[in-house]
């Protein structure tokens, strides 16, 4: 059995160490209401952003765009991880580098090796050193302070890349911000744009319904032909869009401002699951805290007991030997 001494010395160092979590899990509530305010003033806009031009992609059939081109022959990927600058936020940083590890490790298993991952956190980008995979750069102020500008430049590189050829797809990954206690991982594609996905809603979502997609016009398209109208196009599911200035000048404004806000909202989203990971980390930390000071102060006061009751034995048993 443990000594007084060293039940004393253990004691302290948890009151020591539970002080601590006790401030840290303060200190991440206080951070995840500002980043949670900010999530929720900003993805609305983008998801809005995001269905009105992907409805208007799908629906008006004179509508062309490259960034929303797959490519049947993918040579080059790019990765936007987003995690932490520092630890001590349970599993939020092991399941992003476990999840671009899989993503990793499914393109090589399709013979694409090309692989660049653009690190927004020092702990992606230790992860990315230590694997000796090709990075297409190091933000870590990002990570601790949201910038829309420096997510803008990630983005207008990223599109650049896309147009010129040098890169073939461009995925994300990072945590959707649902609650205080739940983080969903997202793998996300940023191009070519998705027109199949609409954010909240299935792709096998009721055709019927005035949300345009792709797997919409398709099926319009085919129902035209088995009606024997061989020659005429889908008509669009939204035919009321009036476009001002013009076709090109609405496009090339509209898309890199949507690609610019999916990158900052993803940021904001990683933020705030990550301050919401590290709340709960540190309240179980400081509930373990708890948990194991009731057991040593337990176990010290029946080590006192003990004591007591050893030298009261040593008492009686001298003077009956007296």
């Amino acid at each position: 059995m443990a000594s007084l001494k060293e039940i004393k010395t253990r004691i302290a160092s948890v009151n020591s160490t539970r002080k601590i979590t006790s401030a840290m899990k303060m200190v991440a509530s206080s951070k995840l209401h500002a980043a949670q305010v900010a999530i929720e003033n900003m993805l609305p806009y983008e998801n809005e952003l995001e269905h009105i031009l992907k409805s208007f992609l799908v629906s008006a059939p004179d509508v062309h765009s490259q960034l929303s081109l797959e490519r049947p022959d993918v040579k080059c990927v790019a990765l936007v991880v987003y995690t932490s600058n520092s630890s001590l936020c349970g599993g939020f940083n092991s399941n992003a580098l476990k999840m671009m590890q899989q993503a990793i490790d499914g393109y090589k298993s399709r013979g694409i090796t090309d692989i660049i991952v653009y690190s927004i956190g020092r702990k992606v980008s230790e992860k990315v050193r230590k694997l000796g995979i090709k990075s297409g750069g190091d933000f870590y102020s990002l990570a601790d302070k949201a910038n829309a500008a420096d997510c803008a430049a990630i983005a207008t590189e990223l599109t650049q890349k896309f147009m010129s050829g040098q890169i073939d797809k461009v995925e994300m990954i990072y945590h959707h911000f649902k609650s205080a206690g739940s983080q969903i991982l997202q793998r996300k594609t940023f191009l070519p744009i998705d027109l199949d996905e609409e954010l909240g809603s299935d792709n096998d979502r009721d055709l019927t319904s005035n949300v345009a997609t792709r797997k919409a016009q398709e099926y319009l398209k085919k129902k035209g032909r088995e009606d024997g109208h061989h020659e005429i196009e889908a008509k669009p599911l939204n035919d009321n869009f009036i476009v001002e200035p013009d076709l090109k000048t609405v496009l090339t404004t509209l898309i890199p401002r949507l690609l610019n806000l999916m990158v900052y909202t993803a940021l904001l989203d990683s933020q705030a699951s990550e301050h919401a990971a590290r709340m709960v980390a540190m309240q179980t930390a400081t509930d373990n805290a708890d948990e194991l000071l009731r057991e040593l102060n337990l176990q010290f006061n029946k080590s006192r007991q003990q004591a007591i009751t050893n030298e009261l034995l040593d008492i009686v048993g001298g003077s009956v030997n007296n």
